[in-house]
């Protein structure tokens, strides 16, 4: 009912961000370590592979308004919440492994 009061294309538009917000979510959480998991403190990889999982099929098969809003916000949790924690314990926290004191060309240790 209140998809009819706006546009085709908005509500078009719409379902293809949810979409690719979910599978985006789904592939970053299949590639992960399922260690990383628990060493983060978070629920297990199977756990978010299938909340993630039933948010794809969602957006793809179930056109309802709240069940693709609830899979948007499984897949916000995820990015917001699990997948820096992920990062963290698996040391992809920065590119190139250096420390947060080093500058353009090497450490900087204070002119010692």
């Amino acid at each position: 009912m209140l998809r009819a009061g706006f546009d085709f294309t908005l509500w078009l538009l719409l379902d293809l961000v949810f979409l690719v917000t979910s599978v985006t979510a789904l592939i970053l959480a299949a590639v992960a370590r399922d260690d990383a998991y628990r060493a983060a403190d978070k629920q297990n990889k199977n756990f978010w592979l299938i909340i993630l999982g039933i948010a794809v099929a969602v957006n793809l098969f179930v056109p309802m308004l709240f069940l693709s809003i609830a899979g948007l916000i499984a897949s916000i949790v995820f990015f917001v919440d699990v997948r820096p924690a992920l990062k963290q314990v698996s040391g992809g926290g920065r590119r190139g492994g250096g420390s947060s004191s080093d500058g353009p060309y090497g450490p900087y240790n204070g002119g010692r």
